[in-house]
C-alpha cells in the first residue's frame, strides 16, 4: 500500500512529525527553498508583465530528484510547509518541481508542532493559497529589482561587493541619520538640587530626599551653571521646611502580551543579549522539535515569525489552570486576557510564540536544552504564563514640600514619591525589560510617614551638574522595535536586514549599538541623492501596505511591481549618468611596507581583504590579510588565524599553512587546558573544551577577537 508523502523544510521537522503521524507517512526535508530567482541574472522579465524566471540551484538538484522519486511512489502528496507566506511559496514551489501525474497535492498549515494541531491540520488540507504566493512573489521580484538595479552602480562608483536592497538601505538611513543627529548634538548644561530630610517632630523618623522642582506657584526653575546652583544652595540653607501635600494614589500595572517575531527579538536582546539571528535560530531549534526524555522530539513553541498576539482559547484556559495550581486563584484575572495587535497589516490567523504546553516547565526540561535553548524558552515561557495573571498593585505616594526664607516672598517646592507594592500580581513571574532612555527616573526613597503641617529639618542640599544628552544609538531592540512601528519588513525579514548590514561593514557595533562606517555613510549619501524613494521610511511603509493587499485579494501583484517600476527605472538612468565616483579613505594599519618603508593599507579585491603599500603605484608590494587572534599553535607554535573557507564557513588554522595543517572550528582561547596543557577552544557561550583530552570546563568571560594584520 503507497504512503502519503509529507514534504517540510528540515529535517529536525520531519523528525518531530515521523514521531506523531506514525507509519502510514513517509517524511522527507527540502532544505528550504528549492527554486529561486537565478544568481547570474536579474531573472525578471521587465517587458513582459515581470514573469520571473525560477531556476533550481544546482546544490538542491539532487533534493529535487529524491522528493520526485518520492512524489511518484506517494498515494497523496502533503505539503508542510511554514504557516506563512513564505511557506505558501516554498509548498507552491515544490508543488511546481515535483508535480507528479495523478497525485493529489495538498496544503496542511499548522502553528505549533503537537499532536493535537497536526492531527487538526491533516484533517483539513486546503489547496495552495495563491495570492499569499503572489505576496511572496512581488516582495521577492521587488527586491531583486532594486538589488541587482543598483548595486552594480555602487559597484562601479564605490567598490566592488556592495549591495542595495528595498528594506535594507532603509534601515541604514535610520542608523546614519540618527548618527548625524549625534554628531550635530550640542550639550547643554543644567543643574539639580536635592534636599536631604527629616522630620521635626518626635518619633525620629529616617532621612528622606526630595527634589527640587521649581516654585510654588507652579514657575519652573532653570538653573543653567554653578554660579546658580550655589546662589540657591545658599538662599535654601536659610529656609524652613514643612509639608505641604501627601498624595496617595492606587495604581494598576498590567502585564505585556505574549511574545510576537518583533518582541521576542527586542526582549531577547535587553535580557539576554542574544542578537535578531541568534534568537531567530534557537527559536527556530524550540519549534521545529527537541528530544525531550521519554517525549521525544516535539516542539517546545508555536511558530516563531508571527505578529499576531492572538492565542488560542485552549492555551489561555490551560495558563490560567497553571496558574491557579502554581500561585493560587487570587494571581488570574476574572476574566482571561486578550491583546490587541498593534502592528500594521498583522496576520490574525497566526498566533503568539508561546509554549506548546504551559505545564512544560523550564526546570523540568533544563536537561534536555543547551544554554541558549534553555534561556530563550524560559523567556518565552514566563512572558506567557505572565501574560493571563493579575495585574500588580501600587501605592504610589507624592509628597511636596515647601521651603521659605524668613521675611521672603518666594516659595521653593521640593517634591519626593515612593511606589509600594500591595500585590505583585504577574511582577511574581516577569517584569518586562526597558531599553537605554526608558529607565524609570530616579531612585524612589522610601518615605516615612508624613502628613499635611510636618515641620522639616533639613540635614544636607546636593547639587549636582547634568548635560542634556543625545539620542542613543539604535540597538538591536531598538532598530527592530522602529521597524516594526514604522511598518517597514516582515517578522521574517528583521534579523537578515541586521545581519547583511554587519556583513557589507555598513554598520559596526559600538557597546551594542550600531554606529555607521564610512563605508555606509557614503552609500546611503548615494542612494539617498540618487533613489531619494527606495530610502524613503514612508514610501517604503506603503510599500509594505500593498505588499498585505496583494496577499489579501485586494492588488493584482503585476499592477503593483508595475507602479513601483516606471519612475525607478528613469531614477536608474538618471544615476547610471550622474552618479558620481567615490574614494574611499585607505585605512592604515601600523606596520611598514619592507620596500619602501610607508604604512601599509587594508584593500579589497575580489577574495576580499590584502595588505598593500599606501605608496601604490610607485610601491606594489601586497600580503596577505590576516586576522591574528592571540593564541599560538599547539602543534608548530605559529600564529593562529581566523579564515574563511571556500562555503564561507569561519574556522581557525595555522598562519604557516600549508606547512602545518591544524585548524578547528572553535575559537582557540589564550589559557591553556589546566588538565594537560592543551589547547582550550570556546564550544558554548562560557564553555572551553581541549583539543587534547576530555577535559571540559566553565570560563568566566569569553575572550574577544583583537583584529591585527
Amino acid at each position: 500500500m503507497k504512503k502519503s508523502l509529507v514534504i517540510v523544510e528540515s529535517p529536525a521537522k520531519a523528525r518531530t512529525l515521523t514521531k506523531i503521524l506514525g507509519k502510514g507517512y513517509s517524511l522527507k526535508a527540502s532544505i528550504g527553498h528549492i527554486r529561486d530567482l537565478p544568481k547570474s541574472q536579474l531573472g525578471v522579465d521587465t517587458e513582459h508583465s515581470f514573469a520571473p524566471k525560477y531556476v533550481i540551484p544546482r546544490d538542491k538538484r539532487k533534493t529535487v530528484g529524491e522528493l520526485k522519486r518520492a512524489a511518484e511512489a506517494a498515494s497523496t502528496i502533503y505539503l508542510a510547509t511554514d504557516p506563512d507566506r513564505e511557506g505558501e511559496a516554498i509548498s507552491w514551489h515544490l508543488t511546481e518541481a515535483t508535480r507528479t501525474k495523478g497525485v493529489p497535492y495538498r496544503r496542511v498549515v499548522f502553528h505549533e508542532l503537537t499532536k493535537e494541531a497536526i492531527k487538526r491540520a491533516f484533517k483539513h488540507p486546503r489547496s495552495i493559497d495563491m495570492q499569499l504566493v503572489n505576496a511572496q512573489q512581488a516582495r521577492r521580484i521587488l527586491d531583486r529589482l532594486v538589488g541587482y538595479k543598483i548595486s552594480p552602480l555602487l559597484w562601479r562608483n564605490v567598490r566592488r561587493g556592495l549591495s542595495a536592497g528595498r528594506v535594507q538601505s532603509v534601515t541604514l538611513r535610520i542608523i546614519v541619520d540618527r548618527e548625524r543627529e549625534i554628531e550635530k548634538f550640542v550639550p547643554v548644561e543644567y543643574w539639580s538640587i536635592e534636599a536631604e530630610l527629616t522630620r521635626k517632630a518626635p518619633p525620629e523618623t529616617p532621612a528622606f530626599r526630595a527634589m527640587l522642582v521649581g516654585l510654588a506657584d507652579g514657575t519652573k526653575l532653570d538653573i543653567r551653571n554653578e554660579k546658580e546652583a550655589a546662589d540657591f544652595r545658599a538662599e535654601l540653607e536659610q529656609a524652613a521646611y514643612n509639608v505641604a501635600k501627601v498624595k496617595t494614589k492606587k495604581a494598576t500595572r498590567r502585564p505585556a502580551p505574549p511574545f510576537i517575531t518583533s518582541t521576542l527579538q527586542q526582549e531577547s536582546w535587553r535580557k539576554l543579549r542574544f542578537s535578531a539571528k541568534q534568537t531567530m535560530v534557537i527559536a527556530q531549534q524550540l519549534y521545529e522539535g527537541l528530544s525531550i526524555g521519554d517525549e521525544g522530539s516535539v516542539g517546545l513553541i508555536t511558530y516563531m515569525r508571527t505578529d499576531s498576539t492572538r492565542v488560542a482559547r485552549s492555551a489561555v484556559a490551560e495558563a490560567r489552570e497553571f496558574i491557579v495550581d502554581r500561585y493560587g486563584s487570587q494571581f488570574i484575572p476574572p476574566r482571561a486576557r486578550s491583546f490587541a495587535t498593534t502592528v500594521k497589516g498583522a496576520q490574525e490567523a497566526h498566533e503568539a510564540i508561546r509554549p506548546t504546553k504551559v505545564w512544560r516547565e523550564p526546570s523540568l526540561i533544563k536537561p534536555y536544552l543547551n544554554r541558549t535553548q534553555f534561556k530563550l524558552y524560559e523567556l518565552i515561557w514566563k512572558r506567557m504564563v505572565a501574560s493571563q495573571m493579575a495585574a500588580a498593585l501600587f501605592d504610589n505616594t507624592t509628597v511636596d514640600i515647601e521651603a521659605k526664607r524668613p521675611r521672603s516672598r518666594t516659595k521653593y517646592l521640593f517634591r519626593t514619591t515612593t511606589s509600594v507594592i500591595t500585590f505583585p500580581g504577574f511582577m511574581t513571574l516577569y517584569i518586562e525589560g526597558l531599553d537605554e532612555g526608558e529607565e524609570e527616573g530616579r531612585k524612589k526613597s522610601l518615605l516615612p510617614n508624613l502628613e499635611k503641617g510636618d515641620e522639616l529639618n533639613l540635614l544636607e542640599l546636593f547639587p549636582e551638574q547634568h548635560f542634556t544628552q543625545p539620542p542613543p544609538r539604535f540597538t538591536e531592540a531598538t532598530l527592530v522595535k522602529t521597524l516594526e512601528q514604522w511598518g517597514i519588513g516582515r517578522p521574517s525579514t528583521y534579523a537578515p536586514i541586521l545581519s547583511t548590514i554587519q556583513e557589507r561593514e555598513y554598520v559596526t557595533k559600538t557597546k551594542g549599538g550600531f554606529q555607521p562606517t564610512e563605508l555606509g555613510c557614503v552609500v546611503n549619501d548615494l542612494l539617498v541623492e540618487h533613489f531619494s524613494d527606495i530610502v524613503d521610511i514612508e514610501f517604503t511603509a506603503r510599500m509594505e501596505k500593498e505588499l498585505d493587499e496583494i496577499a489579501n485579494d485586494n492588488r493584482d501583484w503585476v499592477g503593483v511591481i508595475r507602479d513601483f517600476y516606471t519612475p525607478f527605472d528613469k531614477s536608474l538612468t538618471d544615476a547610471s549618468q550622474l552618479m558620481e565616483r567615490v574614494k574611499l579613505a585607505d585605512e592604515l594599519v601600523e606596520e611598514t611596507c619592507p620596500q619602501c618603508g610607508k604604512p601599509l593599507a587594508i584593500k579589497r579585491g575580489r577574495y576580499g581583504k590584502f595588505l598593500a603599500c599606501s605608496g601604490y603605484p610607485e610601491c606594489k608590494f601586497t600580503k596577505p590579510y590576516q586576522i591574528k587572534i592571540g593564541v599560538s599553535c599547539p602543534q608548530c607554535g605559529s600564529e593562529l588565524i581566523q579564515r574563511l573557507s571556500k562555503k564561507g564557513r569561519l574556522f581557525y588554522g595555522c598562519s604557516n599553512y600549508p606547512d602545518c595543517r591544524f585548524a578547528s572550528n572553535f575559537r582557540p582561547l589564550p589559557d591553556p587546558c589546566p588538565t594537560c596543557g592543551g589547547l582550550l577552544t570556546l564550544y558554548r557561550e562560557r564553555w572551553a573544551k581541549c583539543t587534547k583530552c576530555r577535559y571540559r570546563g566553565k570560563i568566566e568571560e569569553s575572550e574577544t577577537t583583537t583584529e591585527t594584520k
